[in-house]
């Protein structure tokens, strides 16, 4: 289940970066949603390849640094449901489901 939930995440989080960077020009987003979406996919793929401890600590970094990000923004200026609801959200269970996980290493 994390293993299909921090690639599902990772597209969303690619997806955002892009959408931010076409709408409001912001390389932030671009590169912040390509780095975060990077890592939320390779910590997935290894979760599949059996390298679990490596990919749950990259899925939890990356998820920490979205929620962070988010939080942040909507904290300075405020923030819609889209990105900035569904990003933390997305981030506040990938945490749980790595918790999870390592609990039940």
């Amino acid at each position: 289940l994390t293993k299909i939930f921090y690639i599902l995440f990772a597209l969303i989080t690619l997806a955002g970066g892009i959408q931010g960077f076409m709408v409001a020009g912001s390389k932030g987003s671009l590169i912040g949603g390509g780095v975060c979406g990077i890592l939320l996919l390779i910590a997935g793929f290894l979760l599949g390849g059996g390298k679990m401890q490596p990919a749950l600590i990259m899925g939890l970094v990356a998820s920490l640094a979205v929620i962070g990000s988010f939080v942040s923004a909507i904290m300075k200026r405020g923030g819609s449901f889209w990105p900035a609801g569904v990003e933390i959200t997305l981030g506040v269970i990938a945490v749980i489901l790595t918790i999870a996980a390592f609990l039940k290493k």
